[in-house]
Formats: C-alpha cells, structure tokens, sequence
C-alpha cells in the first residue's frame, strides 16, 4: 500500500479526470482501496428505493470515490496544488507544503 499525504478536512485539487481544476474539501479517505470522497467531486446518480428517510426515493447525485493520484493538496499560502515533504518536530510529525514551506494543518 502507497504512503498517503491526504487527510480528511484536507482541501485537495483535482489533477486529472472529468473534474480537472476542481477543488474540495476530503470528506473521507479510503486508505486500502488509496481512494478519496471529496466535496462537490466525481457526483454519480444513484437510485434510491423509497425509506423513511426517503419516502419518495428517485434518483440522487453523491459523491463518489476518486484516486489518491488524481489529487494535490492545495498550497495555505498560494491557493495552488503542491506536494507534501513530512517533517518530525520531536514526536510530533508535521506535513510541509513543498512550494512555500508552510505547515499545512
């Protein structure tokens, strides 16, 4: 399994696919599978069987899964996409974006 640099509440660009140049905040990451639901990204329709919830059913757009690969951090200080060097600080471990050198939180 590949290191992954994203995690959840990250906001992330999109580098390739349908979606290209979009951006959004990681809702969730699928680490054995090295995928990510992110915000507003890859929206599928999906049919819904009528539930509680739902009494209507019909069909409804989510999110779904896209590859670790096709995203990029986004730079604090730039706004742009940017790779993740990890620096260890004592036995705190802290990611640094490569372009600016700012800790990314």
């Amino acid at each position: 399994m590949a290191k992954i640099h994203i995690k959840k509440n990250d906001t992330v660009i999109v580098l390739a696919g349908e979606d290209k140049g979009k951006t959004g905040k990681v809702l969730q990451v699928l680490r054995e599978k090295e995928r990510a639901i992110v915000e507003g990204v890859n929206m599928v329709s999906k049919s819904q069987k009528p539930s509680a919830k739902n009494p209507q059913g019909g069909i409804v757009k989510q999110e779904a899964p896209i590859h670790i690969s096709n995203l990029s951090l986004i730079d604090p200080k730039s706004g742009k996409a940017t790779r993740v060097s990890i620096k260890h600080e004592g036995k705190n471990v802290v990611r640094i974006a490569k372009k600016s050198g700012e800790v990314i939180k």
